[in-house]
C-alpha cells in the first residue's frame, strides 16, 4: 500500500468533493464543529444507503479493546450494492503502549500479569500496523480521537508504522480571517449583516470555536431588530468566556471607567473565578499594553504588535493601539510593575479579592 502523509482540513475536504477519499484517517482536535461536518460529509459520500445499511459500522473503543478481530471482520466483509464501506471507531487508543510501557516490561522486577499486559498491548499494535497496511479498497477506516488524547510516539517503531498510512486531521481552532468569513456566511443564511470587527468581536467572546458560534449566532441574529448586527446586541444575549470578562474588565480599566472595571470584578468575583486566573488576565493585558507603547515609539503598527505578542484579532490590536498613543511609557510600565507586586502578593495574602480590588481601582484612577 502507498505511504500516506499527514492531511489537512482543507485536503480532506477537497478529497471528499472529488470523490477521491483514502482508506484509512485519524480525527483529531478541539474543533468539533469541523471534525462532526467532515464525518456528516464522508457519510453522505459513502453510505448512500444511510447509516442503517450493511455499509456503515460504527464501533466504540472498549468494544474493540476486547476484539480486534470484529474490526478486522468489518475490514474484510465486501460492501453490499455499493462500491465501499464506512468503519468508524470511536475513542480507541492505537497507540497505547508507550516507551514506558516498554521499559517496563524489561525491568526483572515487572509481576508476570504487567508483562503480560504490556506484551497484549504491544500484540494489538502489531495486529493494526498489519491490518493498515493491507487495507482494500473497498473501506474507509477513521478513527476519532474525541474523550481519549491524541498521543503517538514517533520514537515507537509500532506507532510510526500505524501512521505512515494514515491521512492524520487535526481539526483545529480556525485562524481570523477564515473564522470572520465563516461567521459572516452564517449571519447572512440567518438573514443578518456583521461587520468585520464585530465578526471577530464574537469570534473573541466565544474563544472562536464554530460547535459555541453555531448557537451563539443564532441567538444574536433571532434578537437583533436592525438588519446589521451590532456591537450592543451581542453583548445582549452572548455570554462570554473567561478570557473576554478579563478583556472588558482591562478594556474598562485602560479606558480609566473604574465603575464599568468595579462592576466586571465583582461579576468575576460572584463566577467564583479564581485570583491567580484574573490576575494572569489583568497582567497579560498590561504587558500588551506596553508593548503597544513600545510599538507607538518606534512608530511601528498593529501588526508588529500582533506579532510580538501574539494578539490573533485585529480588533484587539486596534484597541490597544489608540489606547497606547493617549499614554506615555513609564505610565504602562508602571501598570505591568503594579501587576507583578500585586500577583506576588496573591501568592500568600488570603484576602485576594481585597488585593484585586485595590490593584483595579489603582490601575483605573491611574494612580501611582
Amino acid at each position: 500500500m502507498k505511504k500516506k502523509t499527514d492531511d489537512s482540513y482543507e485536503k480532506l475536504a477537497a478529497s471528499i468533493k472529488s470523490g477521491q477519499i483514502g482508506s484509512f484517517y485519524i480525527f483529531h482536535g478541539e474543533e468539533r464543529y469541523l471534525l462532526e461536518y467532515s464525518l456528516a460529509e464522508l457519510r453522505k459520500r459513502l453510505c448512500t444507503g444511510g447509516l442503517d445499511g450493511f455499509n456503515y459500522k460504527r464501533f466504540e473503543g472498549a468494544e474493540i479493546q476486547l476484539n480486534l478481530n470484529a474490526l478486522d471482520d468489518a475490514i474484510n466483509t465486501l460492501p453490499v450494492f455499493a462500491e465501499r464501506t464506512l468503519i468508524e471507531v470511536h475513542d480507541f487508543d492505537i497507540f497505547k503502549g508507550s516507551k514506558k510501557a516498554n521499559d517496563e516490561s524489561d525491568s526483572s522486577e515487572t509481576s508476570a500479569p504487567v508483562k503480560k499486559a504490556i506484551s497484549d498491548g504491544n500484540t494489538d499494535k502489531q495486529q493494526l500496523a498489519e491490518m493498515f497496511a493491507d487495507l482494500p479498497d473497498y473501506v474507509c477506516v477513521v478513527f476519532l480521537f474525541d474523550t481519549i488524547p491524541y498521543k503517538p510516539d514517533n520514537r515507537q517503531k509500532l506507532d510510526k508504522e500505524i501512521l505512515k498510512y494514515a491521512h492524520v486531521v487535526e481539526f483545529s481552532v480556525q485562524e481570523q480571517s477564515k473564522l470572520t468569513k465563516w461567521i459572516s456566511r452564517h449571519f447572512e443564511a440567518a438573514g443578518k449583516k456583521i461587520s468585520k470587527s464585530d465578526a471577530e468581536y464574537i469570534a473573541f467572546i466565544t474563544d472562536g470555536h464554530m460547535t459555541t458560534l453555531i448557537g451563539e449566532i443564532a441567538k444574536v441574529s433571532a434578537y437583533a431588530s436592525g438588519e446589521t448586527v451590532k456591537r450592543d446586541d451581542i453583548d445582549a444575549v452572548v455570554m462570554p468566556v473567561l478570557n473576554a470578562f478579563a478583556y472588558k474588565l482591562t478594556d474598562a480599566i485602560l479606558a480609566h471607567n473604574h465603575s464599568t472595571a468595579m462592576r466586571i470584578l465583582d461579576e468575576l468575583f460572584q463566577m467564583r473565578e479564581p485570583s491567580h486566573k484574573i490576575i494572569y488576565n489583568i497582567s497579560l493585558k498590561m504587558r500588551q499594553f506596553l508593548a503597544a507603547r513600545v510599538c507607538v515609539e518606534n512608530s511601528l503598527g498593529k501588526n508588529a504588535l500582533m506579532d510580538m505578542c501574539g494578539i490573533r484579532f485585529d480588533f484587539q490590536a486596534s484597541s490597544l493601539m489608540a489606547t497606547a498613543r493617549k499614554t506615555t511609557l513609564s505610565e504602562c510600565r508602571d501598570a505591568v510593575l503594579r501587576c507583578a507586586e500585586a500577583a506576588y502578593d496573591l501568592n500568600s495574602a488570603p484576602e485576594s479579592e481585597a488585593r484585586l480590588t485595590e490593584l483595579v481601582l489603582r490601575l483605573a484612577f491611574g494612580a501611582s
